[in-house]
Order: structure tokens, then sequence, then C-alpha cells
């Protein structure tokens, strides 16, 4: 009877333990400000093929690829890029000239793509960048213990989940805007020079305050 007993409460011990470790599992460990769930930017390339001769790209290849902006949403954001071997300038003109009645401007350097190109062929290519924050919501962490201090797993999901959503440009996320080094000063002194050249508001001394009847 005695080993009984002892069995059973040796059982009863391992039981506890065991409780006791799992909720310990499932404890936070991040104990930085810092989030632990980024946003991740992905590039997808889009490609179409055109003919190309002497004076550019044709019409009804421009059609054709006009066709292919408006079916892809061609917006802001987007890159655009010619893959043209014989480096045609007219090439380049025609397609930049319809990116641009979608407000954009082809960049010079085409990225790698799959397959080849036939003599007379040009390839435009459209660069789209996506941003995500992989692994959100996360309530992996559910133990009420906090013995570490630490951050939720979840901790930073709603901020950077909504600016990976809400950014125009997903690219901007990795490097930001390039500035062109140049400063307009008539624009930048603008609110300078109207400050020091505006007189102080009491500078034509005090008004009348009294009215028409009063001493």
């Amino acid at each position: 009877m005695l080993i009984a007993k002892n069995s059973k409460l040796a059982g009863a011990l391992a039981l506890s333990i065991g409780l006791a470790t799992a909720g310990c599992g499932g404890m936070a460990t991040n104990t930085s400000l810092y989030s632990s769930k980024q946003p991740v930017v992905e590039r997808t390339n889009f490609t179409f093929d055109v003919q190309t001769n002497a004076a550019g790209v044709p019409v009804g290849e421009q059609s054709r690829l006009n066709g292919w902006f408006d079916a892809m949403d061609l917006r802001y954001g987007d890159r655009i890029t010619v893959d043209d071997p014989s480096n045609s300038p007219a090439v380049a003109a025609a397609v930049n000239e319809l990116a641009g009645r979608y407000g954009l401007i082809v960049s010079k350097t085409a990225p790698t793509t799959e397959g080849y190109l036939n003599p007379g062929q040009a390839r435009v290519v459209i660069t789209r960048s996506t941003a995500s924050v992989p692994g959100c919501p996360d309530w992996s962490a559910k133990s009420d213990m906090n013995y570490n201090n630490a951050t939720s797993p979840g901790y930073g999901c709603a901020v950077n989940g909504n600016l990976a959503a809400m950014v125009a440009n997903p690219q901007d996320l990795l490097e930001g805007q390039k500035g062109t080094g140049e400063t307009v000063i008539s624009t930048g002194t603008k609110a300078i020079d109207t400050y020091r050249e505006t007189p102080p508001s009491g500078a034509g001394g005090l008004q009348n305050a009294q009215g028409e009847g009063g001493e």
C-alpha cells in the first residue's frame, strides 16, 4: 500500500510540473521595445514583348502596350523599364510617352527576366512591390505570467501592418526617396521672408475701443 500511495503522489507531482511547464512555454520572450514583426517588401516582375522597327514602336503595338498598362492598373509605385537589345532611343521614347499618361517615367536599367527576345522585339517590364507583415496577428503567448517583462509576440502588428497597407510606394520602406540635390531658393525662403517682412500686429497703435456714446 505504501508503494501505491507513493506512485500516486509521484504521478500527481509530475502532472502538476507538466502543467506549469506548459504554461511557461507560451510566455513572451522579446524583452526589447523593438517589434519582431517588421514589414517585408516583395518585388514581382511583369513582362510584355512588343515588335519594334526603325521608327520605334508601331502604332498597333503601342495600342497593345497601352491596353496592357490599363489591364495592369499601372499606378504610382510601379517601376517601368525597357529591355531593348538594339538600345533604340525611339523605342525608349515611345514607351516613355505611354508611361507618361499614367504619371510614370521609364527607368534606365531593366531587371533580368526569363526567356529570350527575338530579333526586332523589345521587352517592357513592370516591377511592382508589395509590403506585408508576415506572422500577424500572433497570439502564441498564452501564459498569464510574464517573468521576462517582455512584449507580446504580436507587438507591432497593428502599426507595421497599417504602415505596410497604406504606403503608396512599398519601396520607400527600404530606401526612401532620393532628392535631386537642387534647392529652389524662392520657395525655401518664402516663409522666412513673410515672417520678416510682415509688420507686427501692434505697429499701427492701439485702436479706440469706445463707442460713439462712450466717455
